[in-house]
């Protein structure tokens, strides 16, 4: 690393399952989070296919997650506007 290249620090909240887990896994294998990550971002950045497809599926399963929410208050909507103007109450 260069004298002049400076770095950036993020903070990520993962549950605590996630968390026990992945520290786990990178222990067997000799890595820290730190290294981990930075490479991850680094491979991203090159537009490494693999980590571009899991991107893009990540995408997709937020989106989906989203438009069920919308999906879900539409129907909440809906139905609030049934109740009001229902004659039976």
């Amino acid at each position: 690393m260069s004298d002049f290249e400076t770095k950036k620090s993020i903070h990520i909240n993962l549950t605590k399952s996630t968390h026990a887990s992945l520290r786990i896994e990178l222990i067997k294998r000799g890595l820290s989070m730190q290294e981990t990550f930075d490479h991850l971002a680094a491979m991203i950045c090159e537009n490494d296919p693999s980590l571009i497809e899991k991107l893009d599926e990540i995408e997709f399963l937020k989106r989906n997650k989203q438009l069920r929410q919308v999906k879900k208050s539409d129907a909440d909507s809906v139905y609030r506007m049934i109740n009001q103007d229902s004659p039976i109450d």
